[in-house]
């Protein structure tokens, strides 16, 4: 019995993370884009739904026109893409709370970083 409680008593001082509660970010809603890339700068709209506990739905509309946009989140980790003119668009980044920072690559048009706000709901 000793024994298992110093076991313990090291996993806890090793690693107490897995005692902290995980949670996924709520990414439903509308997003407002600021995307920089070497070609040029945007404010593209995403609308995002959650299906299921990894994947995500939506829709895109920006200078690149509108489509549809599947997508995956893991942790806090997201990854959204969608297909425009047969180039495939990805957005890869970090969900904090209401905000969204990461790279885009624009197929092989360009490539450069995103940031993004949640709209407030009234």
């Amino acid at each position: 019995m000793k024994k298992l409680s110093v076991i313990f008593i090291l996993l806890l001082l090793g690693d107490p993370s897995f005692l902290l509660a995980q949670t996924t970010p709520n990414v439903n809603g509308t997003w407002i884009m600021q995307v920089e890339t070497d070609a040029g700068s945007g404010s593209p709209t995403f609308v995002l739904e959650q299906v299921d506990a990894t994947n995500l739905k939506g829709t895109y509309s920006g200078l690149l026109g509108s489509s549809d946009v599947k997508g995956t989140l893991k942790g806090n980790i997201i990854h959204l893409e969608f297909k425009i003119s047969g180039e495939t668009i990805e957005y890869e980044g970090v969900v904090d709370g209401d905000e969204l920072k990461g790279k885009v690559k624009l197929g092989s048009m360009a490539e450069g970083t995103f940031t993004g706000k949640k709209k407030k709901t009234d």
